[in-house]
C-alpha cells in the first residue's frame, strides 16, 4: 500500500497535484489534519485496502503548530505500519505566489488585518518547514502552469510500478534563476557557448548543428564524462538509502544550448541501464 502526502505553500498547486493523483486512481483526501494521519492509515488498512492500493492526502498550514512539529514522528509511525509513504512538497517564489493570489482574489489562510500577504507567505514557509524537511520530492511551480504540473505529477509520482529511483535531468539558464527543487546543480558555463556563433544563436541544444558544434570541443566531452561518472557512481548509493526521487539540474547562461545538449546526452546514456530517467528543459523557448 502506498500513501502520498501532498503539502506545500498556499497557491503552489497542492489541489492540482491531488486532482492529478485522483486521475491516476488514488483515493484522495484533502485538508486532512496531521493528527488524524495515523487514524486514517488504520482505517484504510482495515477497510479500503481491498478496493484501493494507492492513497493520497493533502495537508496545509491550517494545522495545530504542535502537530506540524510532530510530523516527523507521525511519519515514522506510518512507516512502522509497513506503509510506503512519500512526501511531496510544492513551493514557489514569493513573487509568483503574490501574483497568483492577486489574479484569483483568493485569501491566504494566514492573512489578517495584522498580517499582510508577504508576511503570511514567509510565516507559512517557517510553519511548514517540518514537512518540507521530510520531503521525498520538492516541486518548484514558479514557472509551471497547471497542465505542466499535472504532467509532472503523472510522470514522477504516478509510476507505481517502478522499482528504482526516479531521476529527473533538468536544464536551466542561470539568468532566469537557479531551480530550488534540485538535489544537485552543475554549472556548465565554462564550455564553449554556441550563442556566439550567429547561425547557431536561434537554435537549441536539440538541433543537429548545435550538437555538432559542441561535440567538436573537448571541454564539452570532458564535462559529459565527468557528469556521467559522478551520477553512475553516486545514484546507487542514494538508492541504497531508500531514496525515491532525485533531480539533477544542469545550467548554462540562457538554458538554450549547452545545458539542453548535456541533459539529452546524459539521459540517452543513463537510459541504457535505468528504467526511470526523465528530462525537462525549464527555459527552452
Amino acid at each position: 500500500m502506498k500513501l502520498v502526502i501532498v503539502s506545500g505553500l498556499s497557491g503552489s498547486g497542492k489541489s492540482i497535484a491531488l486532482h492529478a493523483l485522483e486521475d491516476l486512481d488514488y483515493y484522495c483526501v484533502d485538508n486532512l489534519p496531521i493528527g488524524l494521519l495515523v487514524a486514517f492509515a488504520n482505517q484504510i488498512i482495515d477497510i479500503y485496502q481491498g478496493q484501493y492500493r494507492n492513497f493520497a492526502v493533502g495537508i496545509d498550514v491550517r494545522n495545530l503548530t504542535s502537530d506540524l512539529h510532530d510530523f516527523g514522528a507521525i511519519l515514522a509511525q506510518l512507516r512502522a505500519k509497513h506503509i510506503e509513504c512519500e512526501v511531496i512538497f510544492l513551493e514557489a517564489q514569493e513573487a509568483a505566489l503574490i501574483k497568483r493570489f492577486s489574479e484569483t482574489r483568493r485569501k491566504h489562510p494566514l492573512t489578517s488585518d495584522d498580517m499582510p500577504l508577504t508576511e503570511a507567505i514567509s510565516t507559512e514557509r517557517q510553519m511548514l518547514d517540518p514537512i518540507a524537511s521530510h520531503a521525498d520530492l520538492v516541486i518548484d511551480t514558479t514557472r509551471t502552469n497547471v497542465h505542466q504540473l499535472r504532467q509532472h505529477i503523472s510522470t514522477r509520482v504516478g509510476d507505481t510500478g517502478r522499482t528504482s529511483l526516479s531521476l529527473q535531468l533538468l536544464s536551466f539558464g542561470y539568468k532566469h534563476g537557479v531551480p530550488v527543487d534540485a538535489d544537485f546543480v552543475f554549472d556548465v558555463r565554462c564550455i564553449p557557448n554556441p550563442h556566439w556563433v550567429p547561425e547557431l544563436r536561434a537554435k537549441t541544444g536539440l538541433d543537429r548543428d548545435v550538437i555538432a558544434f559542441l561535440e567538436k570541443h573537448p571541454a564539452a566531452e570532458r564535462m559529459f564524462d565527468d557528469l556521467k561518472r559522478f551520477l553512475e557512481t553516486w545514484i546507487p548509493h542514494f538508492e541504497a538509502d531508500s531514496r525515491s526521487y532525485m533531480t539533477v539540474a544542469i545550467g548554462c547562461t540562457g538554458g538554450q544550448h549547452r545545458s539542453v545538449y548535456l541533459v539529452e546526452k546524459l539521459a540517452q546514456h543513463l537510459r541504457q541501464n535505468r528504467e526511470s530517467v526523465l528530462t525537462q528543459h525549464r527555459d527552452l523557448q
